[in-house]
């Protein structure tokens, strides 16, 4: 399966690196990237086929994976509209907001969409991506996207479109949400005395450490109670949590996330996209 990507930034050169360390031959990749310095690396450390404008390959790739920004797709998409119609590719997207029938009017009414949010531990082989195809997108196709996606990590099929604003809230920034965390977690440290170094380690050695155990399938609230005794200082320090209402504080981040991925998709209505 010939595979092309249009972008190459974080998240195109993520799942090229997982494509390329699951096995898949270089020869077989192809992505688009209009600045010289990640295209130079994306051909240097992977191998692919690397060029500037997506017109070299579109007609030609099986499955073609949309990695740009949600206000630059139209623009990118108005001249490969005519290769995508002849060829018809498998269209994979990974933009934030951007429905289905958006993609379809830029890349023609025949297009078969699949949606991704994958995110950046895509990196390193352990991301999580949520997926949705409507129900006219053959098994073979979503077969295809898994098989471009689930060498980044785990994937799970969403089957209301909707809710693919809530996956990018939850899985898509989610990562971030932890990095923050951390770091919060390591200026407190530091504001008690701990120096800066010892203070970072301990926090992305924490971070880490927790990750692992969450992967276990173990339930959380479980996990939680396994590293908490009662009346110690773990306890203290969820209680001071719970005062500060922080699920309170959670809802509000990924309510104003899955806003702003609807907000991305009113803003391409209204420029006429």
């Amino acid at each position: 399966m010939k595979t092309g990507f249009v972008g190459g930034g974080h998240m195109g050169r993520a799942l090229i690196a997982a494509l390329r360390r699951s096995g898949v031959d270089a020869q077989s990749l192809f992505v688009a990237e209009p600045n010289t310095d990640l295209r130079t690396a994306l051909a240097t450390d992977f191998g692919v086929h690397a060029s500037s404008d997506a017109k070299e390959f579109a007609g030609d790739v099986d499955c073609l994976v949309l990695a740009v920004k949600p206000q630059d797709m139209a623009a990118v998409l108005a001249p490969l509209r005519a290769h995508l119609e002849r060829s018809q590719p498998l269209v994979i997207s990974i933009a934030a907001g951007l429905s289905t029938s958006q993609l379809q009017h830029w890349c023609g009414p025949r297009a078969r969409i699949v949606r991704a949010m994958p995110n950046r531990p895509a990196s390193l082989g352990a991301g999580a991506t949520g997926l949705y195809a409507d129900p006219s997108v053959s098994r073979t196709d979503r077969e295809r996207a898994e098989r471009v996606l689930s060498p980044a990590g785990m994937t799970v099929w969403v089957d209301d479109e909707r809710l693919m604003d809530v996956v990018t809230a939850l899985s898509g920034s989610g990562p971030a949400y932890f990095f923050r965390l951390a770091e919060a977690l390591a200026d407190a440290a530091v504001a008690h005395g701990l120096d800066r170094d010892a203070a970072s380690k301990l926090a992305a050695a924490t971070l880490h450490g927790a990750g692992l155990m969450a992967a276990t399938g173990e339930s959380m609230s479980r996990l939680r109670d396994s590293v908490t005794s009662k009346g110690g200082t773990t306890a203290a320090a969820l209680d001071a949590f719970s005062r500060a209402n922080l699920d309170h504080i959670v809802e509000q981040a990924v309510a104003a996330a899955i806003e702003r991925g609807r907000a991305l998709s009113r803003q391409q209505d209204n420029n006429g996209g």
